[in-house]
């Protein structure tokens, strides 16, 4: 017997799978939530019973991209001590989940990109699915052997997940065979990432690190901008 969760996630699943088909055909702004009820053969109750709006139906793909990329890298990163392979490892995972849904991405970028959006992936309604992804980086630093500043391994889970934002906008403007450009560009950058990161032991550019650090977490918080350079 199927348990009512089950039902449930069934349904929440084949509507999220119809927005997309939908979203794909038609673009965001011109699909309607009753358009993607008849796709998903739900009643618009039912439908907006899982879904309060179209943005909450794009949460829920961005939610479930995070599900598939954790379960993708799990098991994949234990054999290897290596910050390079790790983020290798985590975000060519990230490129292959995602690959089904590069011509959607490529369509809807021009709205997620919109800063003042509830979609931008830098929203306060994209904190589920932001936190997801910086937990995958942050068992990405936590199981290497990386030696670095302190500092700047405490920070480094956050900085990573902005490398990965960076990944993201090449790979949705990455119109080659398999996104095989934006592959490289990941195997090329991440012995880059390891030796810039380890370089932060060195004294002499210490100040100049924690100097950069400290404008990072001016940015984040609106008080920063009170303070004297």
């Amino acid at each position: 017997m199927i348990s009512p969760t089950s039902r449930g996630e069934e349904t929440r699943q084949r509507i999220v799978d119809a927005a997309m088909r939908l979203f794909e055909e038609k673009g965001y702004e011109k699909t309607t939530m009753r358009a993607v009820a008849g796709e998903a053969g739900v009643s618009l109750g039912n439908a907006y019973y899982y879904f309060a709006s179209k943005d909450h139906l794009v949460q829920g793909f961005y939610t479930q991209i995070q599900t598939l990329h954790e379960a993708a890298v799990r098991g994949k990163l234990g054999p290897s001590e290596s910050l390079a392979d790790r983020w290798l490892i985590a975000t060519t995972a990230f490129i292959d989940v995602a690959e089904p849904y590069h011509q959607f991405a490529g369509k809807f970028f021009v709205t997620a990109a919109d800063p003042s959006s509830p979609l931008s992936p830098f929203s306060a309604d994209s904190l589920p699915a932001r936190q997801a992804s910086t937990d995958i980086m942050r068992s990405v630093v936590d199981g290497s052997r990386i030696k670095a500043d302190k500092r700047l391994l405490d920070e480094l889970p956050d900085l990573l997940w902005l490398a990965h934002m960076g990944v993201v906008l090449f790979w949705v403007h990455d119109s080659s065979s398999g996104q095989r450009r934006t592959r490289m560009l990941v195997r090329r950058v991440a012995p880059l990432l390891e030796r810039i990161i380890s370089l932060s032991r060195l004294r002499p550019l210490r100040s100049n690190l924690h100097q950069v650090l400290d404008l990072i977490a001016d940015l984040r918080t609106p008080d920063g901008l009170d303070k004297e350079p």
